[in-house]
Parts: C-alpha cells; sequence; structure tokens
C-alpha cells in the first residue's frame, strides 16, 4: 500500500489513503468543522458490511479507550478524553455532529485539536482525520506520530470490518 495524494483503487483487503488537506473528498471535508487543519488524511475500505457511521466508529476504537490508545492519546499527544461509557463519547473522544452517513469526533489537547471523520458510501467505510497546530509543539510532535497513525489505521479499518461482519451474523 503506497501513501501518496491521489486515489487508487479499492479492494476488500487494502485501505486507499490519501494525505494532505487538499487531498481530502469533499464529502469528508464538509463533516469536518476544523476548516483550518494542517494535517489530513483520509484512508477508506470497500466491503459488503452495512453499518451506521457511529456502529463503525465504535469498532474502529471502542466505547473506552484501550491501553495503546491512552498511550497515543493521552500520553504522547495530551488529548484530553472523557471518561467511561457514554452514548456522547466514542473511546473518550466527544461525538460533535452526526448525519445518516457521517460522525465527526473531536478531541483536543494544550497543542492542537483533532477530528475524527468516520462515513460510510456504497460498499465502503471511511476514516479522515484532520488535526490543526494550536501551538508550535505540535509542528514537532504530530509530523512523526502522523507516520505511525498513516501505518496503523489499514489495519483499525480491517479489524472494524470484522467485528461488523461477526456483529451482523449474531
Amino acid at each position: 500500500m503506497g501513501l501518496r495524494n491521489g486515489a487508487r483503487e479499492p479492494s476488500t483487503s487494502d485501505a486507499t489513503a490519501l494525505v494532505g488537506v487538499s487531498a481530502i473528498p469533499g464529502a469528508d471535508r464538509a463533516a469536518s468543522a476544523l476548516s483550518d487543519a494542517d494535517y489530513a488524511d483520509a484512508f477508506s475500505l470497500a466491503t459488503g458490511v452495512v453499518a451506521s457511521p457511529e456502529q463503525w466508529a465504535r469498532a474502529m476504537f471502542g466505547d473506552v479507550p484501550g491501553p495503546a490508545q491512552q498511550f497515543i492519546w493521552r500520553g504522547l499527544l495530551g488529548i484530553r478524553l472523557r471518561r467511561g461509557r457514554s452514548p456522547r463519547t466514542v473511546a473518550g473522544w466527544r461525538i460533535a455532529a452526526a448525519s445518516e452517513r457521517w460522525v465527526r469526533l473531536e478531541a483536543a489537547s494544550w497543542f492542537l485539536s483533532a477530528e475524527l471523520v468516520v462515513r460510510t458510501f456504497e460498499g465502503g467505510v471511511s476514516l479522515s482525520t484532520f488535526v490543526r497546530y494550536d501551538r508550535a509543539a505540535a509542528r514537532i510532535v504530530w509530523p512523526p506520530l502522523s507516520a505511525v497513525h498513516r501505518l496503523l489505521i489499514p489495519g483499525v479499518l480491517r479489524t472494524a470490518v470484522e467485528i461488523r461482519s461477526r456483529d451482523q451474523r449474531r
């Protein structure tokens, strides 16, 4: 899977990646409230599994953040996550807005603001990440972590498909 600005043909085993604010599909940009984002990426995966955007978000991240998520989000990024299970949060991220086709999760730290937009489309699901650098530290911290983020997200999408497939069979 190569990363580049531009679309690739999706397959059921391969996530398509777009990196750069200008490369993000209009539907994902429209769902974001960070019109001044400094970083953005979008990953999509073709699947026949059907679920609501919130169901996909919960399959991707869970109801509460796990140890690895806590380490990355709270430890490395200093993101303030909400505690406990709630119908208004996904893995501690606040559900800021939602529609029939997308859900936007928001969180922030002292140096950056972030959004995760989970969107469904005919035959697939996508996850877009938007980051705004609120302080200079974000320009130092986020770029190396974004490389790790881009390596992890295809697996997050594939695991979510497995989870939703199991849930649908029940």
